[in-house]
């Protein structure tokens, strides 16, 4: 049962941050999935160490723990678009 909430929310993290950046209609579902818990752990290994707040990886479903996992998402798609692009959006 938690794999299933897990992936839930982090397909709606991925899906805000997605909205965020405005790459929305180049994702579908599975990759709003993938950016929700790839940068969740992203900002679990840099973030977390620095603010002391875990991310939905951790087994924590707090808003602050969303919020990181929302800022990793952010962070990756932003990477993301200036690796494609060469810019940021």
């Amino acid at each position: 049962m938690n794999l299933i909430i897990w992936l839930i929310v982090g397909g709606v993290i991925g899906w805000l941050a997605s909205m965020l950046m405005k790459t929305n209609r180049e994702q579908g579902m599975f990759l709003n999935i993938v950016v929700g818990i790839v940068g969740a752990t992203l900002a679990g290994w840099f973030v977390s160490p620095l603010v002391g707040i875990s991310t939905i990886n951790q087994d924590n479903f707090s808003l602050p723990a969303m919020f990181v996992s929302f800022l990793g998402a952010v962070v990756l798609l932003a990477i993301v678009n200036l690796l494609r692009r060469g810019r940021l959006r």
